[in-house]
């Protein structure tokens, strides 16, 4: 169930909101006057969403290129993946 807090518990009760989104990996929404304007969460779940939207963006453009037949030998690209290392 998501944890809906007043915007003055920011301020108030910052330390029990940074204890929440740590422990259960979910945002906090903050409200303002009555009405939804933030959404807090820890660090680690901020980067692992970020981390899964470059992946389905990378996978979308594998999927994009096989449709355009934009495809090369697989030992080709592993050869290049090693160059850059």
């Amino acid at each position: 169930m998501p944890s809906i807090r007043p915007s003055s518990d920011l301020r108030n009760k910052y330390v029990e909101i940074s204890q929440f989104c740590h422990k259960y990996n979910e945002p906090v929404y903050i409200t303002k006057n009555g009405q939804g304007d933030l959404a807090v969460m820890s660090i680690e779940t901020y980067e692992k969403l970020v981390g899964k939207f470059e992946l389905y963006k990378l996978l979308d453009e594998g999927i994009d290129a096989m449709q355009k037949k934009k495809l090369r030998p697989f030992k080709e690209a592993l050869a290049d993946i090693q160059k850059g290392l």
